[in-house]
């Protein structure tokens, strides 16, 4: 089942506002549960996680900051 571009909107919100702070905590967290890795080590820990974070819902993202597509056309006068 597909969800509506309105749907889709509310939901990357919510990921926006509370999971992508949650997942930063969380990848801050795991990094520092390891002995300090070197500069460019911890840089390439940071960068996978920020890739990898979005991955699951790219579906949600595809589209949102285009106008409505379910919206009826409004006319030129």
């Amino acid at each position: 089942m597909a969800l509506s571009y309105k749907a889709r909107r509310r939901w990357a919100l919510v990921i926006l506002l509370i999971g992508l702070p949650a997942y930063v905590v969380a990848a801050v967290t795991l990094v520092g549960l390891i002995e300090r890795p070197s500069v460019l080590v911890e840089l390439a820990i940071y960068v996978g996680l920020g890739f990898l974070w979005a991955l699951p819902f790219r579906f949600i993202f595809r589209g949102i900051g285009q106008p409505d597509p379910d919206a009826p056309a409004q006319r030129e006068d």
